[in-house]
């Protein structure tokens, strides 16, 4: 059969695939996932994309050439630009600064315009969110407020378009739905389907600890938000196995890793977090986020040219490298190295490394008090860990700033 053939990239929204789930344990039960990373955008969020936009244009509420404005901490911005690039509306995000650098590009690279905001702040704050996307809505002419968190045409269209897939999907064979909540859209929108649909369908929530919706379920109070992964194949899988009989059950596939390369799938951003456990030794190694002898340091050899040193800086988002011969380091260059060495000479960047580098190396045994690095930090410089003359790693101020926050 030969594929569609689409007229625009809209009509590439929805209709995702539905694969089942063959090399997990799922129990007595058959798990499929809606892959709704396969949207044109990437995310399930394309289809509220489109249809808060039409909702707009249907109801008068946005006249061309116009601007529409919304706050977003994660893929409704992707799906809004999508739609708006398509239909030549400007579109401004307000974002909280805690979104990954990969979305914030892909949002520029789309011909969004973003703003960023405090992510420290709640609901009242002058500076939240989305209190600052509707004050700008109201200050800005022919603009529009999509509130995706208040606008009906979200959970619409899931009812419309993402129940009826799954239920024509699994040939009217289903006996539960497993889904996260987020703007509330896809729960309400399938609960609003099935209710109707097929009554026995249950809608199951997958939500982290530290929930204020779990919190909010059990007690009617509700709690300050802790934040969390979303957990819908773990929520599904466990469902899955809790049941006595065979059942039939969805869960989603919301979007790509991609998006996240400098954050979850970043082993450093992770530690820094505090999501990774490493080996603690209870001395500066504690305190080293890239460890030579696991070969994660990034490092220069003393052969190499100053423009390969500054190359791998920037490669890396790193201030300043180890330069090593035969397996020990032999001086340390930085950013103000550099510069001093190729402001009046820009060949000089073609030059050895160690024309650059400060050999006076400041080393500090792996037993020493934190208060030493405090003393070499305060001298302009960073601290090189060694243990027996073995150099370990560097700690620089940023290191320290990591582990003091990760002891709170």
């Amino acid at each position: 059969m030969p594929a569609q053939i689409c007229n625009n990239v809209l009509e590439m929204i929805g209709n995702t695939p539905l694969i089942r789930v063959r090399h997990i344990d799922t129990g007595p039960c058959e798990l499929f996932l809606k892959l709704e990373n396969q949207n044109p955008g990437g995310s399930i969020k394309d289809r509220i994309g489109l249809y808060l936009i039409e909702a707009a244009e249907r109801e008068g509420k946005i006249k061309p050439g116009g601007t529409l404005i919304e706050a977003t901490a994660g893929n409704t911005g992707l799906g809004l630009a999508l739609v708006a690039g398509q239909k030549g509306y400007r579109l401004l995000l307000v974002i909280p600064d805690k979104m990954s650098q990969e979305k914030i590009f892909h949002l520029k690279a789309m011909g969004a315009e973003v703003q960023l905001t405090r992510s420290d702040v709640s609901k009242g704050h002058p500076e939240y969110y989305r209190d600052v996307a509707e004050r700008l809505a109201g200050e800005t002419p022919n603009s529009f407020y999509v509130n995706q968190f208040g606008n009906p045409a979200n959970p619409r269209a899931h009812e419309e378009t993402t129940g009826p897939e799954i239920w024509k999907q699994t040939q009217q064979r289903l006996d539960a739905v497993v889904c996260g909540v987020g703007t509330g859209g896809t729960m309400t929108g399938l609960s609003h389907f099935f209710a109707k649909a097929a009554p026995g369908v249950e809608i199951v929530l997958s939500d982290p600890a530290g929930s204020i919706l779990a919190q909010y379920a059990k007690t009617g109070k509700v709690v300050a938000a802790k934040g969390g992964w979303r957990t819908l194949l773990a929520g599904a899988l466990r469902y899955c196995r809790d049941q006595k009989a065979p059942k039939r059950v969805v869960t989603f596939v919301c979007d790509s890793g991609n998006k996240y390369l400098s954050k979850v799938y970043n082993d450093y951003w992770m530690l820094d977090q505090g999501f990774i456990e490493r080996e603690r030794f209870g001395d500066l190694r504690d305190l080293i986020a890239r460890r030579h002898w696991e070969r994660a340091s990034v490092t220069v050899n003393s052969t190499e040219p100053v423009l390969a040193a500054l190359r791998r800086m920037k490669l890396y988002d790193v201030s300043q490298l180890p330069v090593m011969r035969d397996g020990k380091i032999v001086g340390i260059v930085d950013e103000e190295d550099i510069l001093l060495e190729v402001f009046e000479n820009p060949e000089h960047f073609n030059e050895p490394v160690t024309k650059a580098m400060a050999s006076g190396l400041v080393t500090v045994p792996v037993d020493a008090p934190i208060a030493q690095l405090m003393e070499i930090f305060k001298r302009g410089m960073v601290a090189i860990v060694v243990k027996d003359n073995e150099f370990l790693g560097l700690v620089t101020r940023i290191d320290l700033l990591n582990w003091l926050r990760r002891r709170l």
